[in-house]
């Protein structure tokens, strides 16, 4: 593939918090820690050496890997080498979307990957895993139940019950069948059905069933996933469990925290909670609550504590207590030995109002990266931009301003109308002095007859143009469908195409291809053809 790369700010997709963050703007500096550069990993590297969970985590992902590492040997090697004190992970996470969802879900994959190989080529001393942090946890299934293939929606419908990775995939037969016959017939249609099949239709929960299918995509670079629903790791987090329900200190840190973003100018990307934990069965996952009376209230389950027996509760069965959005990061970061935390525009966002908890918590704030985003075509697509005199930057704009801007370039009269408003602007000013002189109080009257004459103006440029551009029909729909092409129901192609569209047509030359291409730490917007 080849690659063009654009400034974000130039896509018009990026919002102002994100673009004032790559760009170090000083108001931000104290809502996160080390920048994303070579300095910033350096600095991470060295703090990061006091990690103690080693031997905890390589045996959790061990148990977790146990059907798989046989097949995949570079992550065994992996898991090896995180019980060193020289190796750092550096980590994305994502809900358990069927299939992978859209297509951004595999470029934040491919963004973790290839960091991890951008940092030993930079730290040949270290060794660095790229990890997948599976959001097990999350119970807002209507987000993660369908996708789209070639603008086909499929649906898994189920109803959703407590944590989505503890629900059975037993009901999946039907919507795996709809996926996979969108495939049509290939080689890579064939490989990609029957690695479907393996994941979604053998039994497993769908937590399994996701790190297997995931697993099958990415074992060749090392993949580390990791599913944090388990006690003996939520066993490391209960002490601040406990703290923090019983104290509601995150609550305070946060929002203080995003007053302070809001003030500075930044939207707060999401709210905290007076108490921002769950309570986790395989039934339901529901808030946890603070009532007058001091107790404390799993809501809509009839289940009350009081403080001693919450107490009780986290110490005995810490599994049962499921952080939040605010306090998920939190964990993460403390059972692994993490650097960066590789994330969506809104995510990086959102992780900026945190970092006054992770300050309280003596807890290492992770170096945020934003996932590389992407837009991938064929030469035939990029070839109709280049012979509308138009680039992978200018595509970018809306389809009515590129055919506005098309039209006027191809025509052969002028369709500006500001010459001769700058003629009749100073007849106007002529007659506004003359009005002036007869009767002060005319120069409103003067005023307003100029602002409909400025209308009409316009209204005829308009109308100028409109004639102008039924000479060019045929190139405007070009114009249409290109756009329609490269940016699905007016979105980022990453945003709605599942990858099986791509994989298809490349197979895993489709991974090769981003890891080749993608640029962690350049902050650019990659068109890939």
């Amino acid at each position: 593939m080849k690659a063009t790369y654009i400034d974000y700010s130039d896509t018009g997709s990026f919002s102002k918090t994100l673009l004032a963050y790559l760009s170090k703007q000083p108001d931000l500096a104290s809502y996160y820690g080390h920048f994303p550069d070579l300095d910033g990993f350096k600095k991470q590297i060295e703090a990061q050496k006091k990690f103690q969970h080693r031997e905890l985590l390589v045996d959790q992902l061990k148990d977790q890997y146990a059907e798989l590492l046989a097949s995949s040997p570079e992550v065994a090697e992996n898991l090896e080498r995180l019980k060193s004190n020289n190796t750092f992970t550096v980590t994305t996470g994502h809900q358990l979307n069927i299939f992978t969802g859209p297509l951004y879900f595999i470029f934040k994959i491919v963004t973790a990957i290839k960091l991890a190989q951008d940092l030993k080529e930079r730290f040949p001393d270290q060794d660095f895993v790229p990890v997948y942090w599976m959001a097990t946890e999350d119970h807002d299934f209507a987000e993660i139940n369908n996708t789209r293939v070639y603008g086909k929606k499929i649906v898994w419908e189920e109803e959703g019950i407590s944590a989505t990775g503890r629900m059975k995939t037993d009901s999946m037969a039907d919507v795996v069948k709809q996926y996979c016959n969108t495939f049509g017939l290939s080689d890579n249609s064939t490989k990609l059905t029957e690695l479907v099949e393996e994941a979604y239709l053998s039994g497993l929960n769908l937590a399994d069933a996701t790190r297997r299918f995931v697993n099958s995509l990415f074992k060749a670079y090392g993949l580390v996933i990791i599913d944090a629903d388990r006690a003996a790791l939520k066993k490391v987090f209960a002490p601040i469990i406990e703290k923090d329900i019983l104290e509601e200190n995150s609550w305070k840190h946060i929002e203080a925290t995003s007053k302070s973003l809001e003030e500075a100018g930044f939207n707060a990307q999401v709210h905290a909670r007076e108490i921002n934990f769950f309570y986790l069965t395989d039934e339901f996952r529901e808030r946890i609550v603070r009532l007058e009376d001091g107790r404390f209230e799993v809501l809509h389950q009839n289940i009350f504590f009081t403080e001693e027996e919450i107490k009780q509760e986290i110490k005995k069965h810490p599994e049962r207590f499921s952080p939040n959005v605010v306090m998920r990061p939190l964990y993460q970061e403390l059972i692994l030995p993490n650097l960066a935390y590789i994330g969506g525009g809104a995510e990086i966002v959102y992780w900026l109002q945190l970092k006054a908890n992770f300050d309280y918590y003596k807890t290492q704030f992770p170096i945020l990266v934003p996932r590389n985003s992407a837009l991938i075509t064929d030469d035939s697509v990029a070839g109709k931009v280049f012979r509308l005199d138009f680039t992978f930057k200018s595509i970018f704009k809306p389809v009515n301003t590129l055919k506005n801007e098309y039209v006027r370039r191809k025509t052969k009269h002028r369709l500006n109308l500001q010459d001769e408003w700058m003629e009749l602007n100073a007849i106007f000013g002529k007659i506004k002095l003359r009005a002036h002189k007869i009767d002060p109080s005319l120069g409103p009257s003067t005023d307003a007859v100029k602002a409909r004459l400025k209308k009409a103006v316009n209204n005829l440029e308009k109308k100028l143009l409109k004639a102008e551009k039924r000479s060019h029909e045929d190139a405007l729909i070009q114009i249409e469908r290109v756009k329609d092409k490269l940016f699905p129901n007016g979105g980022l192609q990453e945003r709605t195409e599942n990858f099986a569209v791509l994989y298809i047509k490349y197979g895993d030359e489709l991974f090769n291809d981003l890891l080749k291409n993608f640029q962690p730490l350049a902050f650019k917007f990659s068109v890939l053809y």
